[in-house]
């Protein structure tokens, strides 16, 4: 039976109007005539059976179903140019391992490593993509993801890879010329506070038996590299794990003023779908990154 979608043509120009809100600046990203674009929008609305922009005499605007269909197409598009990038990388040989990570650990931890894997596989082609939260697998191309929370996604499996023992860092220049403080001291101290971890210091506070009142309050930031820069900006005290900032701590950017560090109950982990399990490719990328990651975790005591 022959499909129902429309013209890749028309979808491309819908996506970049949509985009741009405007049927001229989308003509020139396209290197089309205006003309053009109108007309495969309209042909696209006339497929649809639905209004997607609203025409005024200073322009257009997307209607509220044109929203709507513009970000599920904008997602599409982006699908299917990843997975042309991805065979055009390949060149028709090989593999490919598409893989999901939490941004901070991805940079800080994930990357220096992973050069090793590419060396003992040359055939894989491994591309990262950024998700700070759960995700269904079944809307993706993921292989697998790398995460931080809980292992309970439906229908798929989980490596554990390690644990968090966040401690308390900033500017030396915010405690000089003290080294040292006490957790009463932090306490008073602007505290920077991190949007996926919102309970974060008071976990810390109270492994202190320290009930204290302002511990959710302050600047919030989504990433730990955000949140590492502004401690080292002076904006206050940030709590972050040492396997994120150890380059900062080891270049003196970063001190720990107090080395209370106690274990979160949450982990990261490898999460792949259930049919993907025995897949070759993955299997090697789960050995591999469960042999660095029980190394790591054995350097840094968090066994």
């Amino acid at each position: 039976m022959r499909r129902k979608i429309p013209s890749t043509n028309a979808l491309i120009a819908f996506e970049a109007a949509a985009r741009h809100e405007s049927f001229t600046e989308a003509a020139k990203e396209l290197s089309l005539t205006q003309g053009a674009v109108c007309r495969q929008i309209a042909g696209l609305e006339d497929f649809l059976g639905v209004r997607l922009f609203g025409r005024f005499r200073r322009g257009v605007k997307l209607t509220e179903a044109g929203l709507s269909y513009s970000r599920q197409v904008g997602a599409r598009l982006d699908e299917v140019e990843r997975d042309a990038l991805s065979v055009m990388a390949r060149q028709g040989q090989g593999a490919a391992l598409e893989l999901a990570v939490v941004p901070s650990f991805a940079t800080k931890w994930l990357l220096p490593r992973l050069g090793g894997f590419l060396e003992d596989h040359p055939e894989v082609t491994v591309s990262l993509d950024t998700r700070t939260r759960p995700f269904l697998f079944d809307e993706t191309g993921f292989d697998a993801a790398i995460y931080f929370g809980d292992a309970g996604w439906p229908g798929t499996q989980a490596q554990f890879l390690m644990r968090e023992n966040p401690v308390p860092v900033c500017s030396p220049r915010l405690v000089a010329p003290r080294k040292r403080l006490k957790p009463a001291d932090i306490a008073k101290l602007p505290l920077l506070q991190q949007s996926t971890r919102p309970y974060a210091w008071r976990q810390w506070f109270a492994a202190l038996d320290m009930d204290v009142a302002r511990d959710m309050t302050g600047p919030r930031f989504e990433l730990f590299s955000m949140l590492a820069q502004a401690a080292i900006c002076d904006m206050g005290v940030a709590l972050i794990p040492p396997l994120l900032i150890e380059d900062e701590l080891a270049a003196g950017k970063l001190v720990v003023p107090c080395a209370h560090a106690p274990m979160s109950d949450k982990a990261y982990y490898l999460i792949y779908p259930d049919h993907k399990a025995e897949t070759a490719t993955l299997q090697a990328f789960r050995a591999w990154l469960d042999g660095e990651a029980s190394r790591y975790r054995t350097a840094a005591g968090l066994d």
